[in-house]
């Protein structure tokens, strides 16, 4: 590709999207899989197990889910009090379905890729009545694939 090639927005915001409605027109739960390592991501330290956190984003579980090109943002409940959460784009390593574990680990951007903005929203998700039950992490090197660990 060349240098005088407009460069494109974000694939990745657009898979989530999808992938979060894909899964709740099947009925089943969309959480996603957080490094909450990442530079501006928000939410409650207590949720945080291994530098990753598992966020339940299904409709009843959160308040105010907005997806946009740069964060996720949306207010749940952990431990029963409310929370803003807030999540760069960036930071989300993998989309999937509570229940089968169907989704897809996210693709790395591309180098030179546009990165989040450094505005914030107040959003986010939890149901912090079932313990995190995310999809391993990535080896690099070796396929992305998403199974069920209970």
């Amino acid at each position: 590709m060349s240098d005088d090639a407009p460069r494109m927005t974000s694939y990745r915001p657009y898979l989530l999207r999808a992938l979060a409605e894909w899964i709740n027109d099947n009925g089943m739960t969309p959480h996603i899989l957080v490094d909450a390592g990442v530079p501006g991501v928000r939410v409650p330290p207590g949720a945080v197990r291994e530098g990753k956190v598992v966020l339940n984003i299904a409709d009843r579980a959160v308040v105010g889910l907005q997806i946009d090109n740069d964060w996720i943002g949306f207010t749940a409940r952990f431990g029963g009090v409310s929370q803003p959460v807030n999540v760069p784009i960036g930071a989300v390593l993998a989309v999937y379905a509570r229940e089968t574990g169907q989704g897809m680990v996210l693709p790395e951007e591309s180098a030179g890729a546009p990165q989040p903005s450094t505005g914030q929203d107040d959003h986010g998700p939890d149901d912090p009545d079932t313990p995190p039950d995310g999809p391993p992490e990535p080896t690099p090197g070796k396929r992305p694939h998403l199974r069920v660990v209970k």
